[in-house]
């Protein structure tokens, strides 16, 4: 009888368990998922959120910059390939915008182009790797904003960012430069954030502290600055405050993950409208309250290098090495035209 009663026990165990519902299945992000950090993430990420791939098999991608009007769509730089791309909706591939963006002599370096901004006149600007510049498109060629700082050539200008005060502000690591800081042509002896009053050329040097500064943005009320340092030795978030006249005060930390184990290192950045910032860095593109709360981080199927806001303002771009990829957003970011006003 016991053994019996084993037997129907097994059986009723068996059929409830074949009639149990199955499992859900684990929701489709797309090309990458997102970790939360902190249930604040919530009011920037929408549950249902997918990260899409819009385009590959590039070399290295950089500085993407939302370009508005009939035809809006994405510029985006390939370093290796020495070229600036472009993409819009619809499109399956990316195709070449710009071709041969360094027409120098050869050199065992990275020649591109790499962060791309706006103007005022919505004419592009670029950071340019191989001619050690910023430049700007005129007539479809390339005409020098700044090269050089006191008559030494810059190191390889890296990324921009404008100031409410009509300044332009970069960085200016050594990647551009086959050895870096030990290269022959490197006329600088330090690495600088710069800014440059863009009416009158003049330039002037903010710091020299940061071995690789890289990715730069501002606060909405200008009164912080941001830059990234993507020195494997020292992986940080730099924060200044930025004086009445426009200069660096009170360099600190804002955050560092120096011991992060993930591939990558602070690099390109950018704010959304309440101060929040997206600073790609090891594993993706890392989330923070102005107060330097991690609240998540978003990671595309490839370690992004840079961001920009794009659509309507609530979209996130992301140049990820040989990739580009997107998020919707409930965040908005400043759009281009916006900072033009």
């Amino acid at each position: 009888m016991r053994f019996r009663n084993c037997i129907v026990a097994s059986i009723a165990m068996l059929a409830l368990a074949c009639s149990a519902p199955p499992e859900p299945a684990a929701p489709d992000h797309g090309a990458g998922m997102v970790l939360k950090v902190s249930e604040a993430l919530d009011a920037i990420v929408p549950a249902d959120y997918t990260i899409e791939k819009l385009a590959g098999e590039m070399g290295f991608t950089e500085g993407p910059v939302w370009i508005k009007g009939d035809s809006p769509h994405l510029l985006f730089s390939d370093i290796p390939a020495n070229a600036i791309y472009r993409w819009a909706e619809g499109d399956t591939a990316a195709s070449v915008f710009y071709d041969q963006m360094y027409k120098g002599e050869p050199r065992e370096a990275s020649l591109g182009s790499n962060g791309l901004i706006l103007d005022a006149e919505g004419r592009l600007l670029a950071c340019e790797h191989g001619n050690r510049r910023i430049s700007r498109m005129e007539d479809g060629e390339w005409v020098s904003i700044v090269d050089n700082y006191e008559g030494k050539r810059l190191n390889s200008p890296n990324d921009a960012a404008w100031h409410a005060n009509g300044w332009l502000y970069f960085t200016d690591p050594p990647y551009g430069l086959a050895q870096q800081d030990e290269d022959p042509a490197k006329e600088l002896d330090f690495n600088g954030i710069y800014r440059l009053n863009y009416d009158s050329g003049e330039l002037q040097l903010l710091n020299q502290d940061q071995t690789r500064p890289n990715g730069i943005g501002f606060s909405p009320d200008g009164k912080t600055a941001y830059v990234a340092n993507s020195d494997g030795s020292k992986k940080v978030w730099m924060a200044y405050d930025v004086n009445d006249q426009g200069m660096f005060e009170n360099g600190r930390v804002f955050y560092d993950v120096t011991s992060v184990a993930a591939p990558g290192s602070p690099d390109g950045l950018k704010l959304d409208v309440n101060g929040n910032i997206y600073g790609t860095g090891p594993g993706g593109v890392w989330i923070f309250t102005p107060a330097g709360e991690h609240l998540g981080t978003i990671q595309p199927e490839e370690i992004p290098a840079n961001v920009a806001w794009g659509d309507d303002g609530s979209t996130l771009y992301m140049t990820a090495r040989t990739g580009l990829y997107r998020i919707k957003l409930l965040a908005k970011g400043p759009m281009p035209a916006d900072m033009a006003d």
